[in-house]
């Protein structure tokens, strides 16, 4: 099947109103390479893309990424990438602490704040790997399963539109094949819209079964 691109023109931005009123309103912000930690005063990339209707790239955005740690706060321009409808953003964050990223996608109201990243100071050892359950967690915020899911170790943006996901467990066999591949699975639904594609890596799925198979529950601050 292919896939719907949607430019945003000066003709079309006069749509934008009805679009929030509308199907046409919520998108999905997935960070590309999630870091585990980063250094204070040395840059850090993150590169996100923008799904309408968690499916179609969205290029041409003024995005926005800020960062924040206690009074310190850090405000930066997202640039479009070469490859379509793809962001980066370099961020260099002055203090060691733990640091609120919050990406704003320039598309409506859509953004993502992910899970606190912990920034050690230059010369420091770089801490321990996170545990893949902890590493699932992090990355099913900041891949945006958050916007349409449910879990309560981890917070939501909109999170009604997919299946609770808090105690479930799946076949890790399926899951995996599931999570590279949702249509593998006939929809469900009256309407007929199923799970689109997150567009993992191998990498991330391993840790993303972690999660969602976890008996760990974790208190997360509210929002």
């Amino acid at each position: 099947m292919k896939r719907k691109r949607w430019f945003l023109t000066i003709p079309a931005a006069a749509l934008l109103a009805a679009f929030a009123n509308g199907a046409g309103g919520w998108a999905i912000v997935s960070v590309q390479d999630l870091p585990d930690y980063a250094v204070a005063g040395q840059p850090v990339t993150l590169t996100y893309t923008v799904r309408q209707h968690a499916e179609g790239l969205l290029p041409n955005l003024n995005g926005t990424v800020i960062a924040r740690s206690g009074s310190a706060k850090v405000h930066v321009a997202a640039k479009p990438m070469k490859e379509f409808g793809h962001y980066a953003a370099t961020l260099t964050l002055p203090n060691a602490g733990d640091w609120t990223v919050t990406i704003e996608s320039g598309f409506m109201k859509a953004k993502n704040t992910l899970l606190p990243i912990k920034v050690i100071a230059a010369g420091s050892a770089a801490p321990a790997p996170p545990a893949p359950d902890d590493r699932g967690r992090r990355l099913f915020v900041a891949k945006g399963c958050v916007t349409c899911h449910t879990h309560s170790d981890a917070k939501s943006e909109m999170g009604d539109a997919a299946p609770e996901l808090t105690g479930k467990k799946f076949a890790p066999s399926y899951l995996a094949e599931f999570l590279a591949n949702p249509r593998i699975k006939p929809s469900s639904r009256p309407d007929g819209w199923q799970m689109p594609n997150p567009h993992l890596k191998q990498s991330e799925i391993a840790p993303l079964i972690a999660f969602i198979n976890s008996d760990k529950r974790v208190a997360v601050a509210a929002k």
